[in-house]
């Protein structure tokens, strides 16, 4: 097979799970017990393999720990502070010379794949893309080396965190920054034994099937990654995953400092007025803090390093706004109960201040097989309401961008079990209950939402409207919007 971009996408393609485990192991022993009593293992570990693999392909875990590596997990908010502490760390580097390379992997994408596996705060190229994946697929997956016959293979997100470490590594990154994917314990990430540092974020109740039922379970996975010697940081939490990510530090052998928002970070509206925003930052600043003692004691992060890390920080797709004469996107891929309540206040505060109040539109989309989609839109209904923010009209579209059927080869997107137009359906009439004076319409596409907007937009002497619910839904409207 010829070695490019589109095979290359073809081939990961191939990879993917139908659907993720429910069964429980075999044998269950005590340390696979929750603080709630349930088995904390679901199939097949997606931590099995990964130092095998990456053996495999010629890195030894002393490779692995050369990374300098700053290790998240969380529930909300892990990719906004891994960005914030890539920022610090680059502002530092730009004075200091160190780190002069900084790798960010982090999961999902929102407009294209290599947004996953970042180095020097752009995506790799779509040929260092090419090229290390088929490395890792040749050594790995590809019959011919008869890898198959003696291990399991990786799966879809095994592979690309396989390549984030053999691009990190063949790059000569000076530190490196890895996002969990969705737990901690038997998070495949978690293959890092030796983290320079380790933060947590926000925790809330999301993939329970796989890390609940309790909040306290879901703590207990995510304080997998903390490892001895290793200083971790997290937000102050509920006092139950409080508690809980205490004992776990204690059996890890490290010191764990909970995290408050700072008071002292400077005044930055664009970046700072959201709170969970500032309480992101406050983590990343005391992870970048502590990193630099370590790995570069003599010169440690100054004012000026942080107050230049806020003004240059972005994270696409997460508080977002762009401004088009009369016509205002608000654009937040929250997808679970805690980030649209957020999100929602975030926009009420956005547009209640505003002079001339305009016509508000809400467009809206989730298909998931991990969360109830239903929860979901309630949740924004009844937060909308309670911030004074509820839209006068409403649209329920799908995941397809674009109305002649193109797509992009190189954005990742998972087509859910029960079909677009039913769960268009179902999300409408459950509105129309809660807020029967709504306006309701359904587009079967992303641009068909927007140019719907667009046109209340006119009609109405210009408009708000609020974009969210799906990643997938935010990174097609950012496309459109904004090539």
């Amino acid at each position: 097979m010829k070695r490019s971009y589109e095979n290359a996408l073809k081939l990961l393609e191939t990879r993917r799970r139908k659907a993720r485990p429910t069964k429980l192991p075999v044998s269950i022993t005590s340390q696979d017990i929750a603080p709630s009593g349930a088995p904390t293992v679901k199939g097949v570990s997606s931590l099995f393999g990964m130092k095998e693999w990456l053996q495999a392909l010629g890195h030894s875990e002393n490779d692995v720990d050369n990374l300098n590596i700053i290790h998240v997990s969380g529930t909300k908010g892990k990719g906004s502070t891994c960005a914030f502490t890539r920022s610090f760390l680059r502002t530092h580097g730009l004075r200091t010379g160190f780190p002069k390379r900084i790798g960010l992997y982090t999961s999902p994408d929102l407009q294209c794949i290599r947004e996953r596996i970042q180095i020097d705060n752009q995506p790799i190229s779509e040929d260092l893309f090419t090229r290390y994946f088929f490395e890792v697929w040749e050594a790995l997956v590809s019959s011919d080396k008869g890898i198959e016959t003696t291990t399991r293979q990786p799966r879809y997100l095994q592979i690309l965190l396989l390549m984030a470490f053999h691009s990190f590594i063949k790059e000569n990154v000076d530190a490196a920054i890895f996002e969990t994917h969705h737990g901690g314990e038997y998070c495949a990430t978690n293959v890092i034994r030796k983290p320079v540092v380790a933060g947590i974020t926000s925790l809330g109740m999301d993939h329970v099937a796989q890390l609940g039922p309790t909040i306290d379970d879901v703590a207990w996975h995510k304080a997998g990654i903390l490892k001895s010697g290793a200083p971790a940081f997290s937000v102050i939490q509920e006092d139950g995953p409080n508690e809980v990510l205490r004992k776990r530090a204690i059996e890890k052998s490290t010191e764990l400092t909970f995290v408050a928002p700072s008071s002292t970070l400077p005044a930055n509206k664009r970046v700072l007025s959201v709170p969970v925003q500032r309480l992101n930052c406050s983590l990343a600043l005391q992870l970048s803090t502590r990193f630099l003692q370590i790995k570069d004691p003599e010169r440690p992060l100054n004012d000026d390093d942080i107050s230049k890390g806020i003004d240059s920080f972005s994270w696409t797709g997460r508080f977002e706004t762009i401004e088009n004469g009369n016509s205002q996107w608000f654009l937040d891929g929250a997808h679970n109960p805690l980030s649209l309540e957020q999100a929602a206040e975030w926009f009420s505060k956005n547009i209640n201040g505003v002079n001339a109040p305009k016509y508000r539109v809400l467009i809206f989309s989730h298909f998931s097989e991990e969360r109830d989609g239903v929860i979901l839109m309630e949740c924004l209904a009844h937060a909308l309401s309670e911030h004074n923010a509820k839209p006068d009209h409403v649209i329920f579209t799908t995941y397809q961008e674009r109305e002649d059927g193109s797509t992009r080869i190189d954005k990742t997107l998972k087509v859910p079990e029960t079909p677009f137009p039913d769960m268009c359906a179902i999300y409408s009439s459950l509105w129309k209950k809660i807020h029967p004076n709504t306006e309701v319409s359904i587009e079967p596409t992303i641009e068909g939402a927007i140019s719907l907007a667009e046109g209340l937009s006119i009609k109405h002497g210009g408009m708000q409207t609020f974009v969210t619910g799906s990643l997938h839904l935010v990174g097609g409207a950012l496309n459109l919007l904004r090539p």
